[in-house]
């Protein structure tokens, strides 16, 4: 098995290599809670990020139960991920029975949802806040104090990279940073959506699929996603083209 040294270089890495120009920022952020997700296995990994309205909206997930539970708590305004963005501090072993008090609407969807411990981590550069990172536990499984450092080494990269730090210095509004990234997701769902309904799969192959065709193509998933929605790419094409990425897009088949 490879050793977590090798790992993290490997992952960071991988990381460095995608702060390229034009990088795809949902590409990028996918890969990020994939390699959390794999770092504190098994637990599951969502990021969320802040509108130009001050609003969190969901980026990216390990999986689809994470996802839409992401959803749930912004929507209630309530739970680790709004904490960790409001303070700007860590959210660290919250026991979800012992939170009722703290978060008397999440508590009980996220144990429902099949949760029992919850963490949150800020994206922030500098003194700005921009998003948080949630890793959720299905089991009561708490964070070492090196897995929290390490996880939020992933999580610093990751605000580094939706924020390009050479774009910020050359004048380029953080707002229009983030509603870029969170407009390319909203296209990204519906493209899901649209291959999942005619392929008859779930949505997290469905993501798997549209990530491999845009891989092995080399093109922005954003983009792949405009065409699927536009019907000059069919969802038939995803599995039909067999792209060179296409195995490991499936092993990652998480958004």
């Amino acid at each position: 098995m490879e050793r977590r040294e090798e790992w993290l270089a490997r992952t960071f890495i991988e990381l460095a290599d995608s702060l390229v120009a034009d990088f795809d920022v949902i590409d990028l952020m996918t890969t990020l809670v994939d390699r959390c997700a794999e770092l504190l296995s098994p637990g599951e990994v969502g990021l969320a990020l802040v509108d130009p309205r001050g609003e969190l909206r969901v980026l990216a997930s390990s999986t689809e139960r994470m996802r839409l539970l992401e959803l749930i708590e912004i929507q209630d305004d309530e739970g680790p991920c709004r904490d960790c963005f409001q303070s700007g501090e860590q959210v660290v072993n919250q026991h979800l029975d012992q939170a009722q008090d703290r978060w008397p609407r999440f508590a009980p969807k996220a144990r429902s949802a099949g949760f029992q411990t919850v963490h949150a981590l800020p994206l922030r550069l500098r003194n700005e806040t921009i998003g948080a990172m949630n890793i959720f536990n299905a089991s009561v499984m708490e964070m070492t104090p090196l897995e929290v450092n390490l996880a939020q080494a992933l999580a610093d990269a990751a605000t580094i990279g939706i924020l390009q730090e050479r774009a910020v210095r050359q004048g380029v509004e953080l707002a229009a940073q983030l509603q870029g990234a969170l407009n390319s997701r909203i296209v990204v769902e519906q493209a899901k959506g649209i291959v999942a309904e005619r392929l008859r799969v779930g949505m997290d192959e469905a993501f798997g699929l549209i990530r491999g065709y845009a891989r092995g193509a080399r093109r922005r998933l954003s983009e792949v996603a405009e065409n699927l929605i536009a019907g000059s790419l069919s969802p038939d094409d995803l599995t039909r083209s067999q792209p060179r990425y296409s195995q490991s897009a499936k092993d990652e088949n998480r958004s």
